[in-house]
């Protein structure tokens, strides 16, 4: 089964992609999107087709008291976008601390700040993807 693992962000979708036996995650791609929500979900949409995504796994962001805040409910939103239009299951996978997470990793790396910047959010994406994959196995 493979899937899309989806980093929501104010301005960037961070997007990572199993492989087809859903065991490891990979980075794939950052989306810019101005809030375009709609617009976003098209692009989803086509990733879904091109790469014969059966599941989607988008990062939920909770308070570190399990709360939800305004991110939160934005990726809420976002998921029940996402089933109306694509039709494949969406599911949902905390997403604490997996920025920082992807900067620590692309530091370790050696990655420069400007670099970083580019590619965190794919990052966090496939650390999402890949937390989801490592629970389902």
């Amino acid at each position: 089964m493979r899937y899309l693992g989806l980093d929501l962000g104010s301005k960037t979708l961070g997007v990572a992609l199993s492989d087809e036996r859903g065991i490891l995650a990979n980075s794939l791609k950052v989306i810019r999107h101005n809030e375009e929500y709609e617009k976003l979900v098209l692009e989803v949409s086509k990733l879904v087709d091109d790469y014969k995504i059966e599941a989607i796994v988008l990062g939920l962001p909770k308070n570190m008291n399990n709360t939800l805040g305004p991110k939160g409910n934005l990726s809420l939103e976002f998921k029940s976008l996402l089933e109306e239009k694509i039709h494949i299951p969406v599911y949902l996978q905390d997403e604490r601390l997996s920025t920082v997470s992807a900067h620590n990793v692309l530091i370790a790396g050696g990655m420069s700040r400007k670099k970083r910047k580019n590619v965190v959010d794919s990052v966090a994406a496939t650390i999402i993807l890949q937390t989801f994959l490592d629970k389902e196995n």
